[in-house]
């Protein structure tokens, strides 16, 4: 329908019209002017007319830009540290790793905490009434360690500890000057929130902003004994709509806001929560060095480098050496040496091309291994006594997005994932800042990360209600092979009133931190914004070219072809709706359901524990969405009410809405899956907690699975058969259910394998025969293998039990069962006839249990 005259305005498709009507392109000049009754003539076939209908209609896809290209062009960036001129140098086998150099001084460890005072008062006193506190650390937990609190998660505790979280408080810590110290700077790598800091009684300055900052040089003050003294502001009280629990003070400020009064955390936090050092700065420093893979397969990395130096002229010798970090290899150590020669002085930025031979390859949960490289950098100038080194751990792969089917879309990001050249459907979920007492310990990350890998979990979502994450997390993720979608601290329209400059210095810093880590897949404006389209936003677009350049960046989410959906829940929908849920990707969708049993009984006082149902106005309740200030209570009652009687008793309740949630991620999970390539991804909602409460996560704060974990992992199984359902209300009803089998890795690969499908009734009964299916070799995953078909009859059950099977080359590798029918009886799950189990351990590391009984062991996973 596009306008004869329009077409010719594009060369290439000039060309083609002329391909098929020679002359067309002089019609409508001086000579014949264009009207709308030009005719081709009786010698154009309706086949030219359609080929060229094709040709064009093809000629606009290519033109066309996804979305991802509009808005680099409204961002309008800078160039990118990688597209400065390059200079290849080739690697000399041999090397030697560096240890981390000797120029950074700590002074973590037991500070001195105390509330209020002067200036004057805290710059001169002896402080008699000051406790220890540690750092990194936060003044809720030096207070908790002290007595002087109660524990923050235990009742409504909540209330109490964060009463100090309005309060000033002031921290000191007395250092000696390390030896043969010299351009000496302070480091702080974050303080929560508005600081003013001292030395030696003279002011460094104010900061605010918790994510990195401030630093100072302190050459000119430091002494051989000294004393850093830091205030820490109060958090303003700023609660929405008379609520006690919104406090929307985090709007004007950047922190991570879901310890504000979001759903189950209100304790604002406070601290030096991050690493306080000093450097002594050599003459020539190596600055925020960046290392990308330009083609994996190849081993072809780009290698960036700014070195800051005196404003005179200035030389030294640049050494890089690679080696294996997490592997053993030996002959896998290459070098190189360059001299530089900067007679402008200043800095000097360098852009270096590098090949390492037989590179083996960084991959995600479940595709490949998680191969990690150290490189160490080390300058050593011409005329100066100190050496400046650094190490980066890095994996070499590449990342990239590509248009969806039929794209790309101006609408649309580039949703589909390719990983070292390969397309995959992404398996993952969300991630929650999880402290408001800021202890993220590695043990801590570990713990949960660890669950996340045994989900199949490949993405976390860094969310904008949380934080630009540590470098324990992002070193634990590049281990274990977790991709990162790693959002801004903004949220719900937050950029229009935070500080541009702090949100700005947030974005330059964390981008220096981060970008060397293989698991960072992706950069976000953050969660949740209406419109995202404001300078805030841009800049940090503008910014993830400028600053790196090798990742997406999308300016909102959901935007852009991702979906949210609470449907269930806020809602108040039946279950059903996860079942029928379709989108391009999944940013986020889910279900709350309580923690485990024994968890629950942890933050509960004794009284609580006897009595049920619980009070409204009880703790029980306070640890709900919301603190049950949104119908918590009622929602967890509708939905436990589908899996039990009217009699339930306080851990069969809890059951029930475990039951609930795992329903809900499951058949969406698994129909996302089966959708590929149409839906590129399945981010559900969430991981972890921030408090222990009532909450969409599958692991509780205590680090404590959920019944929603084990479904989890059946439904991202790599290897696995999916039975897709329309509904969970199949009594009396004939139903034909499609059978997939998916294999995200190619492991059935010269394999043999069998799906098999069977049906059990309310007695474990097998109510009819298996639905087979077999092949050989790879398939074309998802791959629809037929339908498994129940008549009237058969679906007559409650529950009905349905078993998928895979087998390879013989052998059992998986089993899922699904649930179905339980709402007409309520209570039927538990009901079941119950077979017979043996435990033993094995390795005396491993518990082995074995089914000794006639009947599946339906529960056990």
């Amino acid at each position: 329908n596009t306008p004869i005259d329009s077409i010719l305005l594009v060369p290439e498709a000039k060309a083609i019209v002329e391909k098929y009507f020679p002359g067309i392109s002089t019609y409508g000049k001086e000579s014949a002017p264009f009207n709308k009754d030009f005719t081709l003539g009786n010698s154009v076939s309706g086949e030219d007319i359609q080929m060229l209908q094709k040709e064009l209609s093809e000629l606009k896809i290519r033109k066309r830009k996804s979305l991802d290209e509009v808005d680099r062009d409204i961002y309008n960036p800078g160039p990118s540290p990688l597209e400065l001129p390059v200079k290849k140098v080739k690697l000399l086998k041999g090397g030697k790793p560096l240890n981390t150099n000797s120029l950074y001084f700590s002074l973590d460890g037991t500070w001195q905490l105390i509330e209020g005072g002067e200036v004057d008062e805290r710059l001169n006193s002896k402080w008699e009434e000051s406790i220890p506190a540690n750092v990194p650390g936060s003044v809720h937990t030096a207070l908790v360690k002290a007595g002087m609190l109660p524990d923050p998660t235990f009742g409504k505790n909540q209330k109490i500890v964060r009463e100090e979280s309005y309060k000033t408080w002031w921290m000191k810590k007395e250092f000696r000057r390390p030896q043969s110290s010299s351009n000496v700077k302070l480091i702080f790598d974050g303080i929560c929130n508005r600081s003013a800091i001292w030395l030696n009684g003279s002011k460094l300055g104010d900061h605010e902003g918790m994510f990195g900052g401030p630093e100072y040089d302190i050459t000119q003050l430091i002494e051989d004994n000294n004393t850093l003294i830091v205030k820490l502001e109060g958090i303003p009280k700023e609660f929405e709509n008379g609520s006690e629990y919104n406090n929307s003070s985090w709007k004007n400020t950047v922190v991570f806001n879901n310890v504000y009064g979001w759903h189950y955390s209100i304790i604002p936090s406070l601290g030096i929560w991050q690493s306080v050092q000093l450097y002594s700065q050599p003459k020539v420093s190596i600055e925020h060095p960046f290392i990308s893979t330009k083609d994996s397969h190849n081993g072809i990395m780009d290698l960036f480098i700014k070195l800051i130096g005196p404003e005179d002229a200035w030389k030294g010798r640049l050494t890089a050496t690679f080696s294996p970090e997490n592997f053993s290899d030996p002959e896998a150590i290459y070098s190189f040496e360059k001299e530089i020669d900067h007679s402008q002085g200043g800095s000097k930025e360098i852009h270096y091309q590098i090949a390492i031979p037989n590179p083996k390859l960084w991959w995600p949960v479940d595709l490949g291994e998680q191969n990690l490289y150290k490189m160490s950098l080390n300058f050593k100038s011409s005329n100066g006594n100190r050496e400046d080194v650094k190490n980066i751990i890095f994996g070499i792969r590449t990342i990239e997005t590509a248009p969806l089917p039929g794209g790309p879309f101006p609408e649309k990001y580039n949703w589909t994932f390719i990983i070292n050249g390969e397309p995959h459907f992404i398996k993952g979920t969300g991630w929650c800042t999880m402290d408001p007492l800021m202890n993220f310990s590695r043990d801590r990350y570990d713990r949960v990360l660890s669950l996340a890998a045994m989900q199949h979990v490949q993405m976390l979502r860094g969310w904008g209600s949380g934080m630009p994450e540590t470098d324990e997390f992002y070193d634990l993720c590049d281990r274990k092979g977790i991709l990162i979608i790693q959002e801004w601290p903004t949220a719900w329209n937050s950029e229009n009133t935070q500080p541009y400059d702090v949100l700005e210095e947030t974005v330059r810093l964390n981008t220096y931190r981060l970008r060397n880590h293989a698991s960072l897949a992706m950069w976000g404006a953050g969660n949740e914004t209406k419109y995202p389209f404001t300078e805030p936003i841009n800049m940090m677009g503008r910014l993830s070219v400028e600053l790196d350049g090798t990742r997406a960046f999308h300016r909102g989410e959901p935007w852009g072809g991702s979906l949210h959906n609470y449907d269930v829940w806020w809602g108040s929908q039946h279950l059903d709706r996860f079942v029928n849920l379709e989108a391009d990707f999944f940013g986020e969708f889910g279900l709350a359901s309580l923690p485990v049993y024994e968890s629950v009984q942890r933050y509960l006082p004794d009284e609580e524990k006897s009595i049920w149902p619980p009070d409204g106005n009880s703790a029980f309740a306070f640890h709900t969405p919301i603190f049950n200030t949104a119908g918590g209570m009622l929602r967890l009652t509708q939905y436990a009410n589908y899996f039990i009687s009217g009699d339930a008793d306080m851990e069969e309740f809890i059951v029930g809405s475990q039951l609930s949630q795992a329903v809900g991620l499951r058949h969406t999970l698994e129909n996302a899956r089966t959708r590929w390539p149409y839906c590129s991804g399945a981010l559900y909602y969430k991981m972890n907690d921030n408090q222990p409460a009532a909450s969409w996560a599958t692991v509780d704060w205590y680090g404590a699975p959920k019944i929603g974990h084990y479904i989890v992992q059946d439904a991202f199984e790599p290897l696995s058969a999916a039975v897709i359902f329309s509904t969970m209300l199949m009594v009396g009803t004939p139903y034909n259910l499609p059978v997939f089998l998916l294999d995200d890795a190619n492991s059935l690969k010269d394999a043999s394998w069998n799906v098999k499908v069977r049906a059990f009734n309310d007695q474990l009964e097998l109510i009819k025969d298996p639905a087979e299916f077999a092949g050989h070799g790879s398939i074309n995953s998802p791959q629809q293998l037929g339908n498994f078909y129940l008549s009237f009859e058969e679906t007559e059950s409650t529950p009905l039990l349905i078993v998928s099977e895979v087998r390879k080359n013989r052998e059992l590798v998986g089993r899922t069962f699904y649930w179905t029918n339980y709402e007409y009886e309520k209570g039927c799950l538990f009901e079941l006839p119950e077979t017979q189990l043996e435990l033993s351990v094995v390795d005396n590391d491993k518990i082995l249990i074995k089914n000794r009984g006639d009947l599946p062991a339906v529960a056990v996973n």
